[in-house]
Protein backbone atom coordinates (compact mmCIF):
# COMPACT_ATOMS: atom_id res chain seq x y z
CA UNK A 1 0.00 0.00 0.00
CA UNK A 2 1.35 3.45 -0.94
CA UNK A 3 1.23 6.29 1.57
CA UNK A 4 1.30 10.03 0.90
CA UNK A 5 3.41 11.04 3.90
CA UNK A 6 5.40 7.90 4.70
CA UNK A 7 7.94 5.66 3.00
CA UNK A 8 8.11 2.07 4.26
CA UNK A 9 11.23 -0.07 4.14
CA UNK A 10 11.38 -3.73 5.12
CA UNK A 11 14.65 -5.02 6.56
CA UNK A 12 13.87 -8.67 7.28
CA UNK A 13 11.74 -8.53 10.46
CA UNK A 14 12.31 -4.79 10.96
CA UNK A 15 9.87 -2.23 9.56
CA UNK A 16 11.39 1.19 8.96
CA UNK A 17 8.87 4.03 8.64
CA UNK A 18 10.34 7.17 7.09
CA UNK A 19 8.40 10.40 7.63
CA UNK A 20 8.14 12.00 4.20
CA UNK A 21 6.84 15.54 3.92
CA UNK A 22 10.00 17.26 2.64
CA UNK A 23 8.13 20.33 1.45
CA UNK A 24 7.19 21.11 5.08
CA UNK A 25 10.36 19.81 6.79
CA UNK A 26 8.41 16.70 7.86
CA UNK A 27 5.94 18.75 9.89
CA UNK A 28 3.37 16.41 11.43
CA UNK A 29 -0.18 16.85 10.20
CA UNK A 30 -3.35 14.81 10.59
CA UNK A 31 -2.67 12.89 7.38
CA UNK A 32 0.77 11.79 8.55
CA UNK A 33 -0.50 10.72 11.98
CA UNK A 34 -3.41 8.83 10.46
CA UNK A 35 -1.11 6.98 8.08
CA UNK A 36 1.41 6.29 10.83
CA UNK A 37 -1.30 4.81 13.04
CA UNK A 38 -2.57 2.69 10.15
CA UNK A 39 0.91 1.21 9.65
CA UNK A 40 1.34 0.54 13.36
CA UNK A 41 -2.04 -1.19 13.59
CA UNK A 42 -1.14 -3.44 10.66
CA UNK A 43 2.30 -4.11 12.13
CA UNK A 44 0.73 -5.15 15.44
CA UNK A 45 -0.92 -8.12 13.72
CA UNK A 46 1.91 -8.92 11.32
CA UNK A 47 4.16 -11.68 12.66
CA UNK A 48 6.77 -10.74 10.06
CA UNK A 49 7.25 -7.36 11.76
CA UNK A 50 8.95 -7.63 15.13
CA UNK A 51 10.48 -4.17 15.56
CA UNK A 52 9.46 -0.80 14.09
CA UNK A 53 11.74 2.19 13.50
CA UNK A 54 10.38 5.70 12.91
CA UNK A 55 12.84 8.04 11.25
CA UNK A 56 12.92 11.05 8.94
CA UNK A 57 15.43 12.63 6.59
CA UNK A 58 19.07 13.46 7.32
CA UNK A 59 18.19 17.07 8.18
CA UNK A 60 14.72 16.75 9.68
CA UNK A 61 13.17 14.02 11.80
CA UNK A 62 10.13 16.26 12.16
CA UNK A 63 10.14 20.03 12.52
CA UNK A 64 7.03 20.02 14.72
CA UNK A 65 3.29 19.93 14.19
CA UNK A 66 1.94 21.54 11.03
CA UNK A 67 1.24 25.11 12.15
CA UNK A 68 -0.70 25.93 8.97
CA UNK A 69 -3.18 23.19 9.88
CA UNK A 70 -3.75 24.60 13.38
CA UNK A 71 -3.31 28.35 12.93
CA UNK A 72 -6.98 29.30 12.42
CA UNK A 73 -8.53 26.87 14.91
CA UNK A 74 -10.13 28.11 18.12
CA UNK A 75 -10.06 26.39 21.50
CA UNK A 76 -13.51 24.83 21.07
CA UNK A 77 -12.54 23.29 17.73
CA UNK A 78 -9.35 21.88 19.22
CA UNK A 79 -11.29 20.52 22.20
CA UNK A 80 -14.09 18.93 20.17
CA UNK A 81 -11.66 17.44 17.65
CA UNK A 82 -9.56 16.17 20.59
CA UNK A 83 -6.56 17.04 18.50
CA UNK A 84 -3.93 14.25 18.27
CA UNK A 85 -5.36 12.33 21.26
CA UNK A 86 -6.43 9.14 19.49
CA UNK A 87 -3.22 9.00 17.49
CA UNK A 88 -1.13 9.57 20.62
CA UNK A 89 -2.86 6.66 22.33
CA UNK A 90 -2.29 4.32 19.39
CA UNK A 91 1.41 5.17 19.12
CA UNK A 92 2.15 5.08 22.84
CA UNK A 93 0.30 1.77 23.33
CA UNK A 94 2.01 -0.07 20.44
CA UNK A 95 3.13 -3.36 22.01
CA UNK A 96 6.17 -4.18 19.89
CA UNK A 97 9.50 -2.33 20.23
CA UNK A 98 9.27 1.14 18.70
CA UNK A 99 12.53 2.96 17.98
CA UNK A 100 12.96 6.62 17.04
CA UNK A 101 15.93 7.22 14.76
CA UNK A 102 16.52 10.96 14.97
CA UNK A 103 18.78 12.78 12.56
CA UNK A 104 18.58 16.55 12.25
CA UNK A 105 15.79 18.49 13.93
CA UNK A 106 13.15 16.92 16.20
CA UNK A 107 11.17 19.91 17.40
CA UNK A 108 7.81 20.34 19.11
CA UNK A 109 5.58 17.50 17.98
CA UNK A 110 8.63 15.84 16.43
CA UNK A 111 10.36 15.69 19.81
CA UNK A 112 7.13 14.46 21.38
CA UNK A 113 6.76 11.73 18.73
CA UNK A 114 10.32 10.58 19.43
CA UNK A 115 9.56 10.45 23.17
CA UNK A 116 6.51 8.25 22.53
CA UNK A 117 8.92 5.60 21.27
CA UNK A 118 10.69 3.09 23.50
CA UNK A 119 14.24 4.02 22.53
CA UNK A 120 15.69 7.12 20.86
CA UNK A 121 18.88 6.74 18.85
CA UNK A 122 20.38 9.91 17.41
CA UNK A 123 22.87 10.88 14.77
CA UNK A 124 25.50 13.41 15.78
CA UNK A 125 23.52 16.07 13.87
CA UNK A 126 20.34 15.66 15.93
CA UNK A 127 18.75 18.58 17.77
CA UNK A 128 15.78 18.32 20.11
CA UNK A 129 13.50 21.12 21.24
CA UNK A 130 10.07 22.13 22.56
CA UNK A 131 9.84 25.67 21.18
CA UNK A 132 6.04 25.98 21.29
CA UNK A 133 6.35 28.93 23.66
CA UNK A 134 7.66 30.98 20.72
CA UNK A 135 4.25 30.48 19.08
CA UNK A 136 2.31 31.60 22.13
CA UNK A 137 1.27 28.07 23.06
CA UNK A 138 2.78 25.02 24.78
CA UNK A 139 3.45 21.37 24.07
CA UNK A 140 0.25 19.36 23.66
CA UNK A 141 1.27 15.76 22.87
CA UNK A 142 3.05 14.88 26.09
CA UNK A 143 6.05 17.20 25.96
CA UNK A 144 5.57 18.68 29.43
CA UNK A 145 4.96 15.21 30.89
CA UNK A 146 7.56 12.97 29.28
CA UNK A 147 10.51 15.35 29.09
CA UNK A 148 10.82 16.04 32.87
CA UNK A 149 10.53 12.31 33.60
CA UNK A 150 13.49 11.79 31.28
CA UNK A 151 15.81 14.78 31.77
CA UNK A 152 14.57 16.17 35.09
CA UNK A 153 12.46 19.19 36.04
CA UNK A 154 15.11 21.90 35.68
CA UNK A 155 16.28 20.99 32.19
CA UNK A 156 12.71 20.38 31.00
CA UNK A 157 11.65 23.79 32.31
CA UNK A 158 14.66 25.36 30.62
CA UNK A 159 13.79 23.82 27.24
CA UNK A 160 10.08 24.58 27.40
CA UNK A 161 10.37 28.12 28.78
CA UNK A 162 13.26 29.33 26.61
CA UNK A 163 12.51 27.25 23.52
CA UNK A 164 16.20 26.36 23.21
CA UNK A 165 17.45 23.28 21.37
CA UNK A 166 19.42 20.40 22.88
CA UNK A 167 22.06 18.80 20.67
CA UNK A 168 22.67 15.06 20.44
CA UNK A 169 25.56 15.02 22.90
CA UNK A 170 23.62 16.89 25.59
CA UNK A 171 20.56 14.72 24.93
CA UNK A 172 22.64 11.59 25.51
CA UNK A 173 24.14 12.98 28.73
CA UNK A 174 20.66 13.94 29.96
CA UNK A 175 19.21 10.49 29.23
CA UNK A 176 16.85 11.55 26.45
CA UNK A 177 18.88 9.63 23.88
CA UNK A 178 20.23 6.11 24.33
CA UNK A 179 23.15 6.27 21.88
CA UNK A 180 24.63 8.70 19.36
CA UNK A 181 26.12 7.57 16.05
CA UNK A 182 27.90 9.42 13.26
CA UNK A 183 25.59 10.54 10.48
CA UNK A 184 27.43 8.30 8.01
CA UNK A 185 26.87 5.13 10.08
CA UNK A 186 23.48 6.08 11.50
CA UNK A 187 21.00 4.24 9.22
CA UNK A 188 22.99 1.00 9.28
CA UNK A 189 23.54 1.09 13.05
CA UNK A 190 19.91 1.57 14.04
CA UNK A 191 18.77 -1.23 11.73
CA UNK A 192 21.46 -3.53 13.16
CA UNK A 193 20.24 -2.84 16.70
CA UNK A 194 16.60 -3.34 15.69
CA UNK A 195 17.48 -6.69 14.10
CA UNK A 196 19.27 -7.76 17.27
CA UNK A 197 16.17 -6.95 19.33
CA UNK A 198 13.95 -8.80 16.82
CA UNK A 199 15.86 -12.03 17.48
CA UNK A 200 14.65 -12.16 21.09
CA UNK A 201 11.52 -13.85 22.39
CA UNK A 202 8.47 -11.66 21.77
CA UNK A 203 6.94 -12.75 25.07
CA UNK A 204 9.98 -11.39 26.91
CA UNK A 205 10.08 -8.25 24.77
CA UNK A 206 6.47 -7.33 25.50
CA UNK A 207 6.78 -8.18 29.21
CA UNK A 208 9.87 -5.98 29.55
CA UNK A 209 8.26 -3.11 27.65
CA UNK A 210 5.09 -3.28 29.76
CA UNK A 211 7.09 -3.46 33.00
CA UNK A 212 9.30 -0.48 32.22
CA UNK A 213 6.32 1.59 31.08
CA UNK A 214 4.45 0.60 34.25
CA UNK A 215 7.30 2.03 36.32
CA UNK A 216 6.37 5.52 35.11
CA UNK A 217 2.81 5.15 36.41
CA UNK A 218 3.30 3.37 39.74
CA UNK A 219 5.22 3.59 43.00
CA UNK A 220 8.21 1.31 43.54
CA UNK A 221 6.34 -1.37 45.52
CA UNK A 222 3.60 -1.69 42.89
CA UNK A 223 6.21 -1.74 40.13
CA UNK A 224 8.26 -4.49 41.80
CA UNK A 225 5.11 -6.58 42.24
CA UNK A 226 4.12 -6.04 38.57
CA UNK A 227 7.62 -7.01 37.44
CA UNK A 228 7.64 -10.15 39.61
CA UNK A 229 4.34 -11.37 38.17
CA UNK A 230 5.60 -10.81 34.61
CA UNK A 231 8.84 -12.64 35.48
CA UNK A 232 6.94 -15.61 36.89
CA UNK A 233 4.59 -15.76 33.90
CA UNK A 234 7.48 -16.18 31.45
CA UNK A 235 8.29 -19.56 33.02
CA UNK A 236 5.18 -20.93 31.31
CA UNK A 237 6.69 -20.29 27.86
CA UNK A 238 8.68 -22.62 25.63
CA UNK A 239 11.07 -19.74 24.97
CA UNK A 240 12.10 -19.71 28.64
CA UNK A 241 12.96 -23.42 28.47
CA UNK A 242 14.84 -22.92 25.20
CA UNK A 243 16.71 -19.83 26.41
CA UNK A 244 17.93 -21.43 29.63
CA UNK A 245 18.77 -24.76 27.97
CA UNK A 246 20.77 -22.92 25.31
CA UNK A 247 22.67 -21.04 28.02
CA UNK A 248 23.56 -24.26 29.87
CA UNK A 249 24.51 -25.97 26.59
CA UNK A 250 26.55 -22.94 25.44
CA UNK A 251 24.66 -22.42 22.17
CA UNK A 252 22.55 -19.69 20.57
CA UNK A 253 18.85 -20.01 21.50
CA UNK A 254 16.20 -20.44 18.83
CA UNK A 255 13.11 -18.63 20.04
CA UNK A 256 9.67 -19.44 18.60
CA UNK A 257 7.43 -17.04 20.57
CA UNK A 258 5.69 -19.94 22.23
Amino acid sequence: MAYETLILEHHETVMLIRLNRPESLNAINNKMLTELCTVLKKSSNDSNVRVVIITGSEKFFAAGADIKEMEKKNSNEMYLEDYFTEEHNIISSFRKPLIAGVSGYALGGGCELAMMCDIIFASDTAKFGQPEINLGVMAGIGGTQRLPKTVGKSKAMDMHLTGRYMDAQEAERAGLVSRVFSEKDFPVKIIEIAKKISEKSMSSIIAIKESINFSYEANLAAGINFERRKFHSLFSTEDQKEGMSAFVEKRTPKFTDR
